[in-house]
């Protein structure tokens, strides 16, 4: 077993998601959050994008067209985490949201990010989140993080939108 930690600057780069409707998870994806399309792979299978990077999200009906989301008590993903740049570009997240009537799990200030919870089409969970500069980060005494759950003031957040 190897005790070396993995690289700093690694990435986990796209996320594929079984969707049991392709053009339902399209209409959320890149209607309401807007993801750009890249490539749809006939009615299968669509990528899309932040900025035109191949694809950030894969969504696919290969084993789950028509399907139901997998019971509570399951194992599998918890939720897909998006990344926005700044607290703006999170904030114009949100309003598309509340533009598109489009419910909120949850928000949470985590101390080192704040986060808007939701679930897609298909009950897959989505984050949307931006992280605070480390600077602001809170930490222990030790040095160590020291994260919260505090809530989030959405109308605090919504000043800050762009568009």
């Amino acid at each position: 077993m190897s005790t070396s930690p993995i690289p700093a600057g690694t990435k986990i780069g796209h996320v594929h998601l079984k969707v049991a409707d392709l053009q339902r998870a399209l209409a959320f994806y890149t209607g309401v959050l807007g993801f750009e399309l890249q490539q749809l792979y006939g009615d299968q299978a669509a990528f899309i994008s932040a900025g035109g990077y191949h694809h950030h999200i894969g969504l696919n009906t290969w084993e789950s067209k028509g399907g139901k989301p997998p019971p509570p008590g399951t194992t599998g993903l918890f939720h897909t985490a998006i990344l926005y740049p700044t607290r703006a570009d999170l904030a114009n997240a949100l309003k598309r949201l509340i533009e598109n009537n489009y419910p909120l799990d949850g928000a949470s200030d985590h101390g080192v990010s704040e986060a808007l919870y939701l679930r897609d089409p298909d009950e897959n969970g989505v984050e949307l989140y931006w992280d605070k500069p480390e600077s602001q980060w809170p930490r222990k005494d030790d040095g160590s993080l020291a994260m919260v759950t505090q809530r989030l003031d959405l109308n605090n957040l919504l000043k800050q939108a762009t568009q």
